[in-house]
């Protein structure tokens, strides 16, 4: 039986940023992997979806050239040739930063294959027992498809399976308007695919201020993509000519295929938890602060421990696994996990939102400061002046931050510094930014807030002796 001091189970997001750490610890490493290394984020979600959203924009940018001047056209857009890019991009990085050589190089030894933990200690992977002083699961999660009747038969495409294609669907129709959804939906319209978007709620990206995800949604019906919401789908049927139809009552949508972006289960099945004695909950393995598990030895990070689905949220979790592991002390507490949907504009998230503030806070106690594109000069230059900036604060000090942006996600970095450290918005008055910038609009937002203080002692301004 071989023994190692850490046996990682899943190298996707949370599993590498384990594999990478680990063993500048000085400590023996085994990552188990039943498929490819790299998982959802490189092969499914994140690197094949901005891949497709480049390509999207830049067919976008040749529509409308004449909003910059330029003489405007239809692109010729081949999707196939789209595909083949998102895949030289995938095999690029698959056989460099996310490669097995390069965790092998480390010193971490891979085993391939599916795992089963058969003690809190012990991890069996093709036949073989492994022994560990610690495991970490990073298993991930999967597309969850809603029990409609019909689907199954019918066959329908997830982020698992839409990027194995060679090329683009003829038209499609999606379920679930969440973050994915509208990535895709967006980028696929402008590359010519017809798309339908269908939500059951009235209301899509709820977890974002409205005003900013209502602004986001008509500038995706701007570029043509069909967003239905309050849709309660009965069931789906498939014509002779082999297009699938999604009915609802009287109404109907037909497509040459149905796109299921309608939320994630975590990867449990099959590890073996119940012998091991680890608790599971409604949204995948039981953990406490630091990601510790109800059995001492195992701990669980990322996805498969149900917080956060995000990737950066996966990495921060591993690292902080390993580190209360291993090292003394210890790492616990909420953390706060940045999001940004990355359509075009792209819309940032941090912190509370206004909603939340006021009822965390109370009335009294939050402002909320805005800061509209059409005021950015770079925004205008760019032509990109449909967005807007919005910070939350409570008594002054940063407790939210919202952007409507180009490259939203790149600017709220700085935001959400600001509230983890917690900042007062006065703070950001005095940290001069680069001009023109979008995120010249903070220090704008600031600027106000510090001129509407100022103003109050305005009274104590020196008059000439």
């Amino acid at each position: 039986m071989a023994r190692y001091d850490l046996i990682i189970v899943g190298t996707g997001s949370a599993g590498m940023v384990a594999a990478e750490f680990a063993p500048k610890l000085g400590i023996k490493v085994a990552s188990v992997e039943r498929d490819r290394v790299g998982g959802d984020c490189l092969w499914t979600g994140c690197v094949p979806s901005k891949a497709l959203l480049a390509s999207a924009k830049a067919a976008h940018t040749i529509r409308h050239a004449d909003t910059y001047g330029l003489t405007a056209t239809e692109p010729l857009v081949d999707t196939a040739r789209v595909w083949a890019r998102i895949h030289a991009i995938q095999r690029q990085i698959g056989t460099s930063d996310d490669s097995p050589e390069h965790f092998r190089s480390l010193g971490v030894e891979l085993l391939m294959g599916a795992a089963r933990l058969t003690s809190p200690t012990t991890v069996q992977v093709g036949g073989e027992e492994h022994e560990a002083r610690y495991i970490l699961l990073a298993t991930g999660s999967r597309p969850a498809a809603p029990p409609i009747d019909g689907l199954a038969d019918a066959g329908f495409l997830t982020s698992e399976q839409i990027f194995e294609l060679d090329r683009a669907p003829e038209s499609l129709v999606m379920i679930g308007a969440g973050p994915i959804a509208m990535e895709l939906a967006q980028a696929l319209t402008r590359l010519g695919v017809p798309v339908t978007v269908l939500e059951l709620a009235e209301q899509v990206l709820t977890r974002e201020e409205p005003e900013l995800a209502a602004r986001l949604v008509e500038a995706l019906r701007a570029d043509g993509v069909k967003l239905e919401t309050g849709v309660q789908i009965e069931r789906v049927s498939v014509g002779e000519d082999g297009l699938k139809t999604i009915h609802a009552g009287e109404r109907s949508w037909t497509a040459a295929e149905i796109f299921v972006g309608a939320g994630r289960k975590p990867n449990i099945e099959d590890l073996g938890l119940d012998d091991a004695g680890v608790k599971v909950g409604r949204r995948g393995i039981e953990v406490d602060d630091r990601l510790r598990s109800s059995v001492k030895s195992i701990y669980a990070a990322g996805d498969v421990a149900g917080r956060y689905l995000f990737t950066h949220s996966a990495g921060y979790e591993a690292a902080r696994a390993v580190r209360n592991m291993f090292l003394p002390g210890g790492s616990g507490g909420d953390f706060l996990v940045p999001w940004c949907t990355f359509t075009d504009p792209e819309l940032a998230h941090a912190g509370l939102t206004e909603a939340q503030a006021r009822e965390e806070h109370g009335e009294d106690a939050v402002a909320v400061w805005r800061r509209d594109l059409s005021h950015s000069d770079r925004a205008r230059a760019d032509s990109a002046d449909d967005g807007e900036i919005r910070i939350v604060t409570a008594k002054g000090r940063i407790v939210g931050a919202h952007a409507l942006a180009p490259s939203a996600g790149e600017l709220i970095g700085e935001l959400a510094l600001a509230i983890d450290r917690k900042l007062k918005l006065a703070d950001l008055a005095t940290l001069v930014h680069v001009y023109p910038t979008i995120s010249l609009a903070i220090q704008q937002i600031a600027s106000d807030a510090a001129y509407e203080t100022a103003e109050k002692y305005s009274w104590l301004v020196r008059s000439d002796a």
